[in-house]
């Protein structure tokens, strides 16, 4: 597996944890908290005094039906933030699917660029990334968030998603990216349906074999609020999905996640802690 080139503290022998700030009004769990410039910085801070090891930046909500933002309100939301938490020694990352976001990002001392569009939003994204040098993630992506539904059609999930991903890893390193700069994400939630997300969590050793990385996506995600579902059957609030997505960070972990986003930050922290411990125990015996 390539080693990406980001040092954080902590983070050589146990899965890294992402922290996310959604500087939107719209964002699927939390859009609206973190709107304001200062307290979306305030809530940077905070994440990585819980532990986060990198604190994931986004101005454009991808939640299923969310509508595009312009480039000039996305630049005005993110940047200032990136700024200001870079300034503060914080390791900041971008999430963004347009490659002058990313640019400027990068510029104000953004050291990751999550994009998951894993550069089909935006052709121009890949030689922006290889041109600063950063850590690109690239997701897993079939289409733009007001019809990626009905693109969740699969008959191998974890097979198609790994020989599509494996066709963008092509395709940015032909762009000039280099495979040390790649980390992958199967994009839960991305055109998948909850059972596609839990196929693809049980295939994270093979989706690894691709040989690279792996970031995992599931915090608060519809398909745990549906899988804790009521006795009416309403699904559970996404804010009262983070004792399971606590569980699944644990296991991706274990599996040999590279890093996972999340929105409550210290449990998560603990809970990647505990993974290590595991598996340094069993390599001991």
């Amino acid at each position: 597996m390539t080693s990406v080139p980001i040092s954080v503290p902590g983070g050589a022998d146990r899965c890294l944890v992402m922290g996310v700030v959604n500087v939107t009004p719209d964002s699927f769990s939390d859009g609206g908290l973190w709107f304001d410039e200062k307290a979306a910085i305030q809530h940077g801070l905070e994440l990585v005094q819980e532990g986060a090891d990198l604190v994931d930046v986004g101005g454009e909500s991808t939640r299923p039906g969310a509508a595009r933002v312009s480039l000039e309100e996305e630049l005005a939301r993110v940047v200032p933030v990136i700024r200001a938490l870079h300034a503060e020694g914080v390791a900041v990352s971008v999430d963004t699917m347009r490659a002058e976001v990313a640019k400027a990002a990068v510029e104000a001392g953004a050291r990751l660029v999550n994009d998951v569009s894993g550069g089909l939003a935006d052709p121009e994204m890949p030689r922006v990334v290889a041109a600063t040098g950063v850590p690109y993630v690239v997701m897993h992506w079939r289409g733009h968030s007001h019809d990626m539904d009905s693109r969740a059609v699969y008959a191998d999930v974890v097979t198609e998603v790994r020989e599509e991903l494996a066709k963008r890893v092509d395709l940015v390193l032909a762009e000039g990216v280099t495979e040390q700069q790649i980390v992958l994400d199967p994009g839960l939630g991305f055109a998948k349906n909850a059972e596609h997300n839990w196929t693809l969590l049980a295939g994270i050793p093979q989706l690894a074999e691709l040989g690279y990385p792996l970031l995992i996506g599931a915090s608060r995600k519809r398909f745990l609020g549906r899988l804790l579902a009521g006795p009416d059957g309403a699904p559970r609030p996404f804010s009262r999905s983070d004792d399971a997505t606590l569980a699944v960070t644990a296991l991706a972990a274990q599996a040999g996640a590279w890093c996972v986003r999340v929105h409550e930050v210290g449990p998560n922290a603990d809970a990647v802690r505990v993974a290590a411990a595991w598996k340094r125990a069993g390599a001991n015996t």
